[in-house]
């Protein structure tokens, strides 16, 4: 593999690659689980919940895409933050999603892996092979470069939305209006905590925000970019949630398994079989999207010497960050390897990254309102993302300690560089 340091990465992301990465980085494994587990939570009164997470997604999305258009840069958030309060905000920051990532990616797998496996009854090793090749997919496309993981995504991305799409037609004939009666089973207050679990269902667009240096025209596939995949995200998330109240396969079929038991009225046991690839599909299009995303930060933070000077590698031949993929397959070998062995629950895998991920979507919209003051429009759907985040940041619960360790770590480590700096040459590069 031959390698070389530089300080560009090539821009071959356009329009329909951005719009596929967006929509593949949104639109994760919540798809499968959420609609089932919100309805369960506040029943057909669920659907307000949707309703307003559905508004919410425009200001989201157009607060990261905006920084992006303004501000393309491979440390995408981590820039933003830096450019608002300081480099070293702004490399916190970047390692809170660098180290996201190494946990979130492999959940996505196990997760996707898991669908497919219970709707062909096989074992939990098979779940972990499945798995495995799905990371594989995801370190392999980007290895190749966002041009090809682009056209990959978008391919993965429309076979998504004609699932889905069919799911929903399929479930037309059966949902009745006596399923949406008693609408508010469970009170007022259960609609709230359907909105904090679907809040999940909408980060994922300061992923994409780490690619923008790529973006052939940033304004375009940024602004354009990001309100199209809004648009086509939030009006399929609402639609799956119709369907699945409509139909109470919530209650049928189960909440993890609603949209298995839609598809499945149509289509008998192959229609298992298409979801459990369905599965497959949403969660390797996330594992895509995150992998570039995570790979560019470890290449903008050792370009800024907050990270040892070998993630910032680039490929020779396709300038694509080796370094930050070499990373990422070290630490998703550690963390199958953890789950596969026992010695760590799938379940405390997914909670433990959620506060990272949450202050790293904060720290951009808190970067934003600063960034973007200079336009009212900005600026107001940037205080509504911070609001709407920091709402949600106090239900993160015991996680809120993983990224207290890595401001501890960095702290420490930012206190030993600045004691052992020789000749303004940074503790990454002492020998």
């Amino acid at each position: 593999m031959n390698t070389s340091h530089s300080s560009h990465l090539k821009r071959t992301i356009g329009l329909p690659q951005a719009v596929a990465l967006y929509i593949g980085a949104v639109l994760g494994s919540g798809v499968l689980l959420v609609p089932g587990l919100a309805a369960q939570m506040a029943g057909p009164a669920s659907l307000i919940a949707w309703g307003f997470m559905t508004l919410l997604i425009l200001p989201m999305a157009l607060s990261m895409g905006l920084l992006s258009a303004k501000f393309p840069n491979a440390g995408g958030v981590s820039h933003f933050v830096s450019m608002a309060f300081g480099p070293r905000a702004g490399a916190l920051v970047g390692w809170f999603f660098l180290l996201s990532v190494p946990i979130g990616a492999p959940v996505a797998a196990l997760t996707g892996a898991g669908y497919m496996t219970a709707a062909m009854g096989w074992d939990e090793s098979v779940r972990i092979g499945i798995a495995i090749l799905m990371l594989l997919v995801g370190l392999i496309t980007n290895w190749f470069g966002m041009q090809v993981a682009g056209k990959i995504q978008i391919a993965v991305v429309i076979s998504i939305v004609a699932v889905l799409t069919f799911a929903i037609i399929a479930a037309v004939p059966e949902i009745q209006a006596v399923h949406f009666t008693p609408f508010m089973p469970h009170g007022w207050t259960s609609i709230g905590q359907a909105a904090a679990i679907l809040f999940w269902c909408f980060i994922g667009w300061e992923a994409v925000s780490h690619m923008s240096e790529e973006f052939k025209d940033p304004r375009k596939a940024a602004i354009r970019g990001v309100v199209i995949a809004a648009i086509i995200v939030g009006i399929l998330y609402f639609l799956t949630a119709l369907a699945t109240v409509g139909t109470q396969s919530y209650l049928i079929g189960g909440s993890d398994a609603s949209l298995v038991w839609i598809i499945s009225r149509l289509l008998g046991s192959w229609g298992a079989v298409l979801a459990g690839v369905t599965g497959i599909f949403i969660c390797t299009a996330t594992i895509i999207a995150y992998v570039g995303a995570s790979s560019r930060v470890a290449f903008a933070l050792s370009r800024q010497q907050y990270a040892p000077k070998w993630m910032s590698l680039l490929s020779a031949r396709y300038s694509t960050p080796v370094g930050g993929i070499l990373f990422l397959s070290v630490c998703f070998g550690l963390i199958t390897g953890l789950y596969a062995s026992h010695i760590i629950s799938l379940t405390t895998l997914i909670q433990l990254p959620n506060a990272t991920f949450i202050l790293t979507y904060l720290g951009g919209c808190a970067a934003g309102i600063r960034l973007l003051r200079e336009s009212r429009f900005g600026w107001i759907i940037s205080w509504i993302s911070f609001v709407a985040t920091a709402i949600i940041f106090p239900f993160t619960g015991w996680a809120i300690l993983y990224p207290v360790a890595i401001t501890i770590v960095f702290g420490v480590t930012l206190l030993i560089q600045s004691k052992y700096r020789v000749n303004k040459v940074p503790l990454w590069d002492q020998k």
